[in-house]
């Protein structure tokens, strides 16, 4: 039988990079998986290539009215969600010396607040034993220049996990973060302003694992998977790092 047969899951981010990646391989395991993506073409286009089982929905995490609308319309169609994966999230590169309330408020809109009321809306929809993951990155733990907002976002977004691992266990829901290395996917061209641009940054986040490579968005999935899946029975508040050693060499 598939991991996840007839579970219902919710991908937030879920129309590129990890998050498609996660939201295809749920739905190979039997899940009906809802994704959301602020761009509607491009929602549309992940929708198309997930199939039957997938449906998406326009939305903002940082609008707690979208958050409200997302919710109904699962609570209308399936009354339930079994697994959260809230991955919702951006890279905005900058050094304190160039720092901008606008980088600042928007990295922590969207990667603090946005999950921290995703997961809040969630509650009333998430059964017993299901699974919430929370999409962290090691660099909550390290202090790589020009990345101190998004460092600090993912710190914070750790910190979610366990206390809601304290909070939600009486009802048998387990909450556990993931946090990726560096991962090929679109938001490595954001970083750069050019095609070769994003290429160096690439060549350089590559150098930087011992495994030489970057992550494969698959990757991610299957460690996803694993935490969705009844497999993970006994886990919870757990940091999972996939990042080919980065942190751990």
């Amino acid at each position: 039988m598939s991991k996840l047969e007839g579970k219902i899951a919710l991908v937030t981010g879920g129309n590129s990079g990890l998050g498609l990646a996660t939201a295809r391989r749920f739905v190979d395991e039997g899940a009906f998986v809802y994704i959301t993506g602020r761009r509607q073409a491009e929602l549309d286009s992940a929708v198309a290539s997930l199939g039957a089982n997938a449906e998406g929905i326009q939305g903002d995490v940082r609008d707690n009215a979208d958050l409200d609308r997302l919710f109904d319309k699962i609570r209308q169609d399936k009354g339930r969600i079994d697994v959260l994966v809230a991955n919702s999230g951006i890279v905005l590169p900058q050094t304190l010396d160039h720092a901008t309330e606008e980088n600042f408020d928007r990295t922590f809109d969207v990667n603090v607040r946005g999950l921290y009321f995703t997961v809040e809306r969630a509650l009333p929809l998430l059964t017993e034993g299901s699974s919430v993951i929370i999409l962290s990155s090691i660099a909550a733990n390290k202090g790589v220049p020009g990345y101190g907002t998004y460092s600090a976002s993912k710190a914070a977004v750790r910190s979610f996990v366990r206390t809601w691992t304290a909070e939600l266990l009486g009802r048998g829901i387990r909450v556990n973060a993931i946090s990726p290395g560096p991962f090929d996917t679109p938001i490595m061209d954001g970083q750069a302003d050019t095609p070769d641009g994003a290429d160096a940054v690439r060549a350089k986040w590559a150098s930087a694992v011992p495994m030489q490579r970057l992550g494969r968005p698959e990757e991610l999935a299957a460690a996803a998977l694993f935490l969705a899946s009844s497999e993970s029975s006994y886990i919870a508040g757990i940091d999972l790092i996939v990042d080919g050693g980065a942190t751990g060499i």
